[in-house]
């Protein structure tokens, strides 16, 4: 079973990675990912008992090595399941897990776990583990872990790990912007302290107090960081090199160098924390899409409701300007949808009676009336979201190996420097000088360039492909696009419409409307893809009256008096007659009309616009492609050279498509929509759905969904993995050259530790917002 957990208030992505790793040593744990981008611990265990004793033993490992942090279960879409009875008046009680009587009145109660009574008067009570009387007034309250009383008023309060009062989103963020602020205060009180004794000549002892409560004022976080994990048994970390390194400069006399450090450190960690909030608002930004309430038409009545509380088969009204909330089918008026946000795709679509809407889409125009066919969790939003709010949980290769290239790394760096500090001493060096050589020596082998913009590139790769229509899975994913050389396509719905279309009429004695007119006429009461592709070409209406002794016969065609004439419809078989056949490439339709031979139409799914040309630029970037249909021959071979693939394979049963991709040695990828394609999206390296008409079981056996429902986005993937990959490489490059260069340096005497902060947080800073370039795609 898998749990997913908030990691509130983590600020570190080495300090991710510490965690990570510690938490996968568990017995009990099968695999722990954290997602420093999206702040979140997924675990892994073979069981429920087991993920009990997982989630107490991460908490401790968690409260251990990073006290600040707050391990929140996570709950999306900050809904809880009803699990227990609960006496109401007016109100919804949801899930708690105390054993007292609750009373309520016009409210919300939901998930508690604490143990004792808890009143309430139109407000919301969420989820609680505490241990005390809560009493609130028009306000929500939400899971909180501390064991203090807590009144509110008016406000919201969310889940909390700690043990003081809370007052929730308002009120986290409030705590965020002073916590924000009070560094930088810090940091300029400590400049101005700093700056007394670099321009004004004082008493030696009091110049050095100076620095060091300039020192303190700017450093003490990481000092005191550095001293719980040492005690934790956790010694080499960026906490520990900073420490050290300023540490040391002080004993030497680098009074200012050794202020610079932390200081220039400080402001670069507060950048960088600014600029990967930044890049993950503008990438999580599509979260907002989230529809919260449906129009749900009651007795003619419109209520507003949860989206959860509506089922299938229910009436819902969407209103001009309202995202549309669930999946349905227009029952009346017509409107004009904006599909961009789960497409990107700005082209507007009218839609009327009959036609099917998806959630998410903004109507633009006219009051419609939907049919709901999907329930919340299963509709086409709520899926885009779960896709893409998991996608950096499946780390790619480049981050795994920083992972493990940073456990090795920082004691390995932190021996070297201990050498360079203490070998010389023994051939008449001095410590004056070798010490402050080891300080530059530590300060710019800091890890965090690597660990943080390696992650934040895939992550704003994954984001910068979902508002280009194009959903990716998971970080592996978008990684594993790169390695591949060949491409399969299923032919129909994915180079083809899926639609059948009249390609050509051909009349005998009779003109090509009139052709036409009597098809249509005779396939008016069939529902088969074929008449509806006749019925669509002719564009005409009939009395149904005038229609007799209908008979569809299958396999063949159909038949049936119109006004006394006796006509038929189908195959060359069912017309019977002596005629030549049609050399046609499609499905041909021969039409009589009381045993008079008419004429024939051809039909054919029709090729997508933008097939050949898509086709064309994959090629072009050096892949080869191969289309695989269970359609027939002459079919196959007409789509193929139509939209130049290099190879094609026709008549194959699903088990046939599976067998093909299987045996090939080449990294492949998989292009398909239907149902039938699900085995062989399972069997490629990279199974890629056209999401757009796609079946749902295509979409869920895929790793990428293409929303657009078209090559291009296939293009655009292609593109977007190549560009982060390509940003990955420079910065895991440009990183390690720039520290390994100022290491050396720093070794022989020649870089000063100046030129070292910048080495670690400059480095840092640059491949962060390096990373952020692939949001320009």
């Amino acid at each position: 079973m898998i749990k997913k957990f908030i990691l509130e208030n983590l600020d570190c992505a080495n300090c991710a990675n510490k965690l990570e790793r510690k938490i996968n040593t568990l017995e009990e744990v099968k695999e722990a990912t954290i997602d420093f981008m999206k702040l979140t611990l997924i675990l892994e265990c073979e069981s429920e008992e087991l993920m009990e004793i997982a989630i107490e033993k991460s908490r401790k490992i968690i409260k251990d090595l990073e006290p600040g942090v707050n391990m929140i279960p996570y709950k999306k879409g900050h809904k809880m399941k009803k699990e227990h009875h609960h006496e109401h008046h007016e109100h919804h009680h949801e899930e708690c897990g105390c054993g007292h009587h609750h009373e309520h009145h016009e409210h919300h109660h939901e998930e508690c776990g604490c143990g004792h009574h808890h009143e309430h008067h139109e407000h919301h009570h969420e989820e609680c583990g505490c241990g005390h009387h809560h009493e609130h007034h028009e306000h929500h309250h939400e899971e909180c872990r501390c064991g203090h009383h807590h009144e509110q008023h008016e406000h919201h309060h969310e889940e909390c790990g700690c043990g003081h009062h809370h007052g929730g989103k308002k009120t986290n963020k409030v705590i965020d912007f002073v916590k924000s602020k009070t560094k930088l205060i810090l940091m300029i009180v400590s400049f101005i302290i700093f700056l007394i004794p670099t321009i004004f000549t004082l008493d030696n002892v009091l110049e050095i107090v100076l620095y060091v409560i300039a020192y303190l004022f700017v450093g003490y976080e990481i000092l005191w960081k550095s001293i719980k994990n040492i005690s934790k048994g956790e010694v080499f970390d960026e906490n520990f090199l900073m420490s050290i390194a300023s540490i040391v400069a002080f004993i030497i006399g680098e009074y200012m160098e050794a202020y610079a450090v932390m200081l220039f450190y400080q402001i670069g960690e507060y950048l960088q924390d600014v600029a990967v909030e930044k890049s993950r608002r503008s990438i999580s930004s599509m979260m907002d899409l989230k529809v919260e309430k449906a129009n749900l038409l009651i007795d003619g009545e419109i209520e507003e409701v949860e989206c959860e509380e509506v089922s299938i088969d229910d009436i819902i009204v969407v209103k001009v300007g309202e995202q549309v909330p669930l999946d349905g089918e227009i029952i009346e008026g017509e409107c004009v949808l904006d599909s961009s946000t789960l497409t990107g795709e700005s082209i507007p679509l009218v839609k009327k009676v009959g036609d099917e809407v998806l959630s998410g889409m903004i109507n633009k125009d006219g009051i419609i009336k939907v049919k709901v066919t999907k329930e919340y969790e299963d509709s086409t939003l709520s899926k885009i979201l779960d896709l893409v709010e998991n996608a950096t949980s499946k780390k790619s290769s480049s981050e795994k190996f920083i992972t493990k290239f940073a456990k090795v790394y920082t004691p390995i760096v932190c021996l070297l420097a201990l050498l360079i500090a203490v070998v010389p001493l023994f051939f008449n060096g001095t410590f004056e000088v070798w010490g402050y050589r080891a300080c530059v020596f530590l300060v710019t082998s800091c890890p965090c360039a690597l660990v943080v913009s390696v992650p934040l590139s895939y992550f704003v790769g994954i984001g910068s492909a979902s508002k280009a229509g194009v959903l990716v899975k998971g970080s592996n994913y978008l990684e594993e696009l790169n390695n591949i050389k060949k491409i399969y396509f299923d032919k129909t719905g994915t180079l083809t419409k899926g639609e059948f279309k009249v390609e050509k009429v051909c009349p005998n004695k009779i003109s090509e409307k009139e052709l036409l007119e009597i098809a249509s006429s005779v396939e008016t009461l069939s529902n088969h893809p074929i008449s509806k592709s006749i019925k669509n070409a002719a564009r005409i209406e009939i009395d149904l009256s005038r229609i007799k002794d209908y008979k569809e016969v299958a396999g063949k065609g159909v038949e049936a008096l119109i006004d006394g004439h006796f006509v038929k419809a189908g195959n060359y078989e069912f017309i019977n007659k002596e005629i030549a056949k049609a050399n046609e490439i499609g499905t041909v339709i021969y039409v009589s009309k009381d045993d008079e031979y008419l004429g024939y139409l051809v039909i054919r799914d029709a090729i997508k616009e933008n097939a050949k040309e898509a086709i064309l630029d994959i090629k072009n970037q050096g892949l080869k492609t191969v289309m695989l249909t269970g359609d027939q021959e002459s079919i196959a071979k007409f789509v193929s050279n139509e939209v130049g693939v290099d190879e094609c394979y026709y008549e194959l049963l699903p088990i046939d498509k599976v067998n093909k991709v299987k045996e090939d040695n080449e990294n492949v990828a998989f292009v398909g929509d239907g149902i039938n394609d699900a085995p062989a999206l399972m069997a490629s390296n990279v199974g890629i759905a056209m999401g757009g008409l796609g079946s749902d079981a295509a979409i869920e056996s895929s790793d990428v969904v293409l929303m657009k429902d078209n090559l291009d986005s296939l293009i655009d993937a292609l593109k977007i993995a190549k560009k982060t990959r390509k940003i990955v490489l420079q910065n895991i490059i440009f990183s390690l050259a720039i520290k390994s260069i100022i290491m050396v340096l720093g070794a022989i005497g020649i870089s000063t530790l100046w030129m070292a902060v910048f080495a670690d947080v400059g480095v840092t800073l640059l491949a962060v917002l390096n990373s952020l370039r692939v949001m320009k795609y």
